[in-house]
């Protein structure tokens, strides 16, 4: 058992949750995640669990009602979920969906830190879900 799987079973006591198989598949695929995911994108990952889809569903709504997951991105009104906490910032920072590949990525730092908001509107703006739409990267260096 590796030490990731130890934090993740101390994290899931620590809030109040039994530790279960589905439970810490899940926390497994968000910490493994390079971006926010959707449910049906975690279920995706899990193939071959012996849970079903319904008891992902579950866990990711109890993981995020404690707070160890969280929504990062709504766009579409499709919720994306992250590991919140720990290695997280709770996902306080804008993401960029890609509409040619509908890949969705956090920005990187030095684009967020370069963000910088004074005056009435500053506390907001860090408070806003700020989601771009365009192409990323990798789309727009592909010939067609």
């Amino acid at each position: 058992m590796g030490a990731e799987t130890n934090e993740m079973r101390q994290r899931l006591r620590e809030s109040g949750l039994r530790v279960t198989r589905s439970r810490l598949g899940v926390l497994d695929i968000l910490a493994d995640a390079d971006g926010p995911l959707s449910f049906t994108q975690v279920v995706e990952r899990l193939e071959g669990a012996d849970w079903d889809q319904a008891t992902t569903y579950r866990t990711l709504v109890k993981l995020k009602e404690v707070g160890l997951a969280a929504v990062a991105s709504r766009v579409e009104g499709i919720d994306r979920y992250v590991l919140a906490g720990g290695r997280s910032d709770g996902h306080q920072h804008p993401h960029f969906l890609c509409g040619a590949c509908g890949r969705i990525a956090c920005l990187p730092e030095e684009i967020v830190a370069s963000i910088s908001v004074d005056g009435p509107w500053a506390e907001s703006i860090r408070r806003a879900v700020v989601q771009l739409l365009g192409e990323c990267p990798d789309c727009l260096t592909q010939p067609g």
